[in-house]
């Protein structure tokens, strides 16, 4: 990403321009939704997705079945009629103008998926992510053979080697590449042209800082088959450079500016310097 940012600076050109040009003006952009209190009262997800709605955004994600570990794990019918009066809260309170990501990390075992999936399924959600553990590309295949829900993984993988193996087997429809852990902007973009020869779908992953999130951006606004950005950004992303990643009404603003198209704020990072 540095040397990326390098030579963007150095021409004077935003990293998008270098990849083939701007294909993208916008791009739409989803966050995880506040989950506090919504398993014991689920009405709660249905005022939360209104105030979601009602700030522009068109898409957010929730993990029904936390914790994380132990995984896979059998999850109870209770517990996944309990995840589906959730986001019938949600249908009632905006209808279809928010889409809904189930947000799992893997935590599933493979029949645990498929009766999940199921019973979610009349809800339309926006993908099933990493219902099984994803170093298991055979067991992502069987759930998404089983379900009309897309399929969205690529968090945790790395190299286009390992997507490939995922777009083969018609494991997932959505490809969410990290492009700090997949290889960097060059692979990633590799990887989202995989995809697109596969008529898949790129929603790339960012839970790592706003550098991370600004060569996301990049990627974003060069693909084709660019779906949605995640955008977990909190009040400091903003601090930490001259000029903020502007998000408004659901959408991110692809920046003009050479390289990343932004800049650090050395004095703004000082204060949190160890």
């Amino acid at each position: 990403m540095a040397c990326w940012d390098i030579i963007g600076k150095a021409l004077n050109q935003p990293i998008y321009n270098l990849l083939g040009g701007k294909y993208h003006d916008k791009l739409r952009a989803y966050a995880y939704m506040p989950t506090e209190g919504i398993w014991e009262n689920p009405e709660k997800a249905g005022e939360i997705a209104a105030k979601l709605v009602e700030e522009g955004n068109s898409a957010c994600k929730l993990d029904p079945f936390m914790p994380i570990f132990p995984l896979p794990r059998d999850i109870p019918l209770a517990i996944i009629r309990q995840a589906a009066k959730i986001f019938q809260c949600i249908r009632d309170a905006v209808g279809d103008k928010l889409e809904i990501g189930i947000g799992t990390h893997g935590q599933l075992t493979t029949y645990s998926a498929i009766r999940v999936a199921k019973v979610l399924e009349e809800y339309d959600p926006f993908w099933f992510e990493e219902p099984v553990p994803p170093e298991n590309v055979d067991e992502m295949s069987r759930v998404a053979a089983h379900t009309s829900i897309p399929i969205a993984t690529g968090e945790r993988l790395v190299t286009k080697y390992e997507f490939s193996q995922v777009l083969e087997k018609q494991a997932a429809q959505i490809i969410q590449v990290d492009v700090g852990q997949c290889g960097g902007i060059l692979e990633a973009k590799k990887i989202a042209g995989m995809a697109e020869a596969h008529y898949a779908m790129i929603a790339p992953h960012m839970y790592c800082g706003p550098v991370a999130a600004a060569a996301a951006i990049q990627l974003d606004t060069c693909s084709p088959n660019f779906l949605i950005q995640e955008f977990n950004a909190g009040p400091r992303h903003a601090e930490l450079f001259q000029e903020s990643i502007r998000f408004e009404n659901g959408f991110i603003t692809p920046p003009a500016g050479p390289g990343l198209g932004v800049v650090l704020d050395e004095e703004a990072i000082k204060q949190y310097l160890v």
